[in-house]
């Protein structure tokens, strides 16, 4: 039966004349017999969108709507409204006004709730309408994801997390069928079922000292999933539990392992790829997820109209060997299994051999390579040859053994395709030769080379024209794209919204390189040329650059410059100078002397945090030590402006170098993320460091910053002015 509060919101939509009285009387009389409540029923029917319902609500009864994306949460008041009565009766703490407490609800609450919330907090209780998706959302990411289930776990074992049983099952898991009992069963479920659906590709559980990290890798970046303190109590428990879904040995710590498992949610199936390693304090822990059915076809793979042509005449030939290049994560295996799905037809026979078998496809034979029993690459690829194929796909040559029997495999009159970890086309060549591959096998079998990398794409909710582009971007497109200097275009960029997570970004494409292997080119792999020298020649022979492809999508509205840059090396020349040369020695400056004269923004002196690590260009030096890792170093600004900052360190840098910097501004939620080049690096005499060494002042101009953050950066600028 209908509760009264349900019938006071049946009324209150039937008085706004929104939704006919038949279609509200059906819904209604729906939820009398279901477990949901009417509001929710109404939402799901379709009838009236959740913004629109809260609307009719506050104008009927008087309550405000508030966004809870943008208010201002004191962190102080959070710790007075413990987690167990914000989640049993969903709500999030938005204001604490001495003893008036406003909440932010999705649902009307009866006055006996209200009444338990009042006596359970002490305060007097006033109420605001959000969006549920946002009160779930603010309450994962201020009291921590699980936060809940780790209150109710410690209320039922007084802090003692129970060991899962070692129980080892093929069972197929629905997740979200397992989450209504408080257990280390049910937290791991929430942490996978978060993930996949924030589109997480993997899942990161780090602990250190006193605490335990979990981090999402979402369209290829790194974003941190706020957990509470406490769930490092139920760390060893949370490891058991996973290594129990991949029939790893929970006993053992000391040694990494590696392991799958298969879970069901909603209409999807994931295949998890599990690896722990040891730490000083505890398992890392690194979870892959894989959806069963996310195969692309070719058409989805981002590839331009030129390079689709290319890649499937490709695919029509009778033999030879197509390699597909590209670091780890760019995407390689996806566009291998688009490529097999497109010729995997009933007269062809495809055999594969990788690892691990990151999709099962119907029609085809898939080896698992195992190394502890000796079926390598090689081995299997021998084997392979007894089974009659057509197709063969080598998930990865890395060293000579396989190389050299993909190559022969080739030469008797079959197609193969695989992959090699190079950074572009060219070094492809190059690597081939360095594991002792011939020449004269490389170019009688290979018949081409695709580098691949991986692009954030703009969120089309949030998308809007960049408005405050550097000319010496525009500049720098136009001289790749051999466009003409009064051909204009437009650049654009995600402001950020709920549907991307305030990134800007929503899922990834490709951007591709090919080189196809003619005589001329195999002329200059008789005689071992260097892939520089074969790279220069592909685009005298119109290869289409990873670099040029990016521009191209830049240019369609794609994505943006900030991740093209990112992704490929610059062509033997810096990009977006800030001067026509920059000097290669350091200048001597003298005391409390300014940078440039003459600039568009105002510098104002002033510290802020920010964290920088060195983006080098392919084939340049390396590094330095502190930066193998492409680590980020932290340092305090002297002073910025929205064009750009200077600071002080012991450390030089050559003027040019590539800087990717990562801003925290105070008052804003996320750090500003942005490119910056060294403009001019000055050692200054009237300052030493902490160790009595001379200290160099770095000025940074941003060359790839997008229009919202350089207005932040303004605005913050202006204020802190103001108050000077």
């Amino acid at each position: 039966m209908n509760s009264r509060i349900e019938k006071a919101c049946y009324q209150i939509v039937l008085n706004a004349g929104s939704v006919p009285k038949d279609e509200l009387d059906k819904v209604f009389l729906e939820s009398e017999k279901s477990k949901s409540s009417f509001t929710e029923l109404l939402v799901r029917s379709g009838l009236i969108r959740e913004d629109e319902l809260l609307a009719i609500f506050s104008k009927g009864l008087g309550t405000p709507v508030v966004d809870l994306k943008t208010i201002r949460v004191d962190k102080a008041m959070l710790e007075r409204v413990p987690i167990k009565f914000a989640w049993y009766y969903k709500f999030f703490p938005i204001k604490l006004n001495e003893k008036r407490l406003t909440i932010a609800i999705s649902h009307l609450l009866d006055v006996n709730t209200l009444d338990e919330i009042r006596l359970g907090l002490g305060y007097e209780i006033d109420i605001a309408l959000a969006r549920e998706k946002d009160i779930e959302e603010m309450l994962k990411r201020f009291y921590g994801l699980g936060a809940e289930t780790v209150d109710k776990i410690l209320s039922q074992s007084s802090g003692e997390a129970s060991q899962p049983t070692a129980q080892p099952t093929d069972e197929l898991e629905d997740i979200e069928k397992l989450v209504n009992t408080a257990s280390v069963v049910q937290l791991v479920n929430q942490i996978i079922l978060d993930a996949y659906k924030k589109r997480a590709s993997d899942i990161h559980i780090e602990p250190s000292r006193g605490k335990v990290r979990l981090r999402y890798r979402i369209d290829g970046m790194l974003h941190e999933a706020r957990v509470p303190p406490e769930m490092k109590q139920f760390f060893t428990s949370i490891l058991s539990r996973i290594k129990i879904m991949a029939n790893l040995n929970i006993v053992e710590r000391r040694l990494p392992q590696d392991g799958k498992a298969r879970v069901k949610t909603q209409d999807q199936s994931l295949d998890l790829r599990i690896s722990s390693i040891p730490t000083p304090h505890g398992e890392s822990m690194v979870i892959r997820i894989l959806p069963s059915k996310m195969i692309y076809s070719l058409e989805e793979l981002g590839l331009e109209p030129e390079h689709m042509a290319i890649f499937k005449d490709l695919l029509k030939k009778p033999h030879g060997i197509i390699f597909v290049t590209g670091p780890t994560g760019s995407g390689k295996s996806t566009t291998l299994y688009a490529g097999l799905r497109a010729i995997n037809t009933i007269d062809r026979k495809v055999i594969t051999i990788e690892d691990p078998i990151e999709y099962e496809m119907d029609g085809m034979t898939q080896i698992q390579v195992l190394p502890e029993i000796g079926l390598t690459f090689a081995r299997g690829l021998r084997s392979m040859l007894r089974h009659d194929p057509d197709v063969m796909m080598v998930g990865e040559v890395r060293d000579f053994e396989t190389a050299d029997i993909a190559i022969r495999v080739a030469l008797t009159g079959h197609l193969i395709l695989s992959t090699l970890h190079t950074n572009d086309a060219a070094s492809g060549i190059t690597r081939l030769l360095d594991i002792g591959v011939e020449p004269y096998l490389i170019s009688s079998s290979v018949v081409a080379f695709m580098a691949q990398r991986l692009i954030r794409v703009i969120c089309p909710h949030c998308k809007v024209e960049d408005a405050h582009v550097p000319a010496e971007l525009r500049n720098q497109i136009r001289e790749e794209l051999s466009l003409s200097a009064s051909q204009n275009f437009k650049i654009y960029m995600g402001k950020g919204c709920d549907e991307c997570y305030r990134t800007g970004y929503l899922g990834r494409v490709g951007i591709h390189e090919i080189i196809l292997l003619n005589e001329e080119i195999r002329q200059m792999i008789f005689s071992r040329a260097n892939a520089d020298q074969i790279r220069t020649r592909a685009k005298e022979l119109g290869m289409t650059t990873l670099r040029q492809d990016g521009w191209k999508k830049v240019l369609k509205g794609v994505t943006t410059p900030k991740e093209v840059i990112k992704a490929t090396s610059a062509d033997e020349k810096a990009v977006f100078l800030a001067e026509p040369a920059l000097a290669e020695r350091v200048v001597i400056e003298k005391p409390n002397l300014n940078f440039d004269d003459r600039r568009k923004y105002e510098r104002i002196k002033v510290s802020v945090s920010f964290a920088y690590r060195v983006v080098e260009p392919e084939g340049k030096e390396a590094p330095p030590e502190n930066q193998k890792e492409q680590g980020y170093l932290g340092a305090q600004t002297e002073n910025i402006s929205a064009g750009g900052l200077s600071f002080l360190t012991q450390k030089t840098f050559k003027p040019g170098t590539l800087i990717d910097l990562k801003l925290e501004l105070p008052n804003t939620q996320t750090p500003i993320q942005c490119l910056g080049r060294v403009l001019r690096v000055s050692r200054t005499l009237d300052s030493l460091g902490p160790e009595g060494k001379f200290q160099y002042r770095v000025a940074v101009p941003f060359i790839a910053i997008n229009s919202l953050d350089r207005s932040q950066i303004e605005s913050f600028c202006n204020a802190t002015r103001a108050i000077k």
